[in-house]
């Protein structure tokens, strides 16, 4: 068999196993969330969100509500240079964002079953 009968034979079955994969898997829920930060975000996401009164009172005072908060932390980039990743309990990440053209800052305790959002800064 020729080596361009062999291509062609190789392409035409890699393209119906693509297709095949893309039909299977476009009604799931499925990600490719293997960097860093956003298998970070991802952790923090499927937890119970907790708010401290701190994080309350500056999201009364911005007229936010949770879902605001909920999306600054999925678009958010986590800064781990800044974050506290070495306990085994609780870890703290520090997540930057932009609202309004303000940066913001974000401090979240991320436990076992709780992600508390401590701290909502305005820069």
């Amino acid at each position: 068999m020729k080596l361009l009968h062999r291509i062609g034979y190789y392409l035409g079955g890699f393209s119906i196993g693509l297709v095949l994969l893309a039909f299977f898997l476009s009604g799931k829920k499925t990600s490719c969330s293997y960097g860093p930060n956003a298998r970070t975000i991802k952790n923090i996401m499927i937890k119970k969100q907790v708010y401290s009164e701190a994080t309350e009172s500056a999201m009364h005072t911005y007229s936010l509500d949770t879902l605001a908060i909920s999306n600054l932390i999925k678009t958010g980039n986590v800064n781990f240079s800044e974050s506290d990743t070495n306990p085994e309990d609780c870890k703290t990440y520090v997540i930057e964002n932009e609202l309004n053209d303000r940066d913001v800052i974000l401090t979240v305790k991320n436990c076992k079953t709780t992600a508390t959002l401590e701290s909502f800064i305005f820069n």
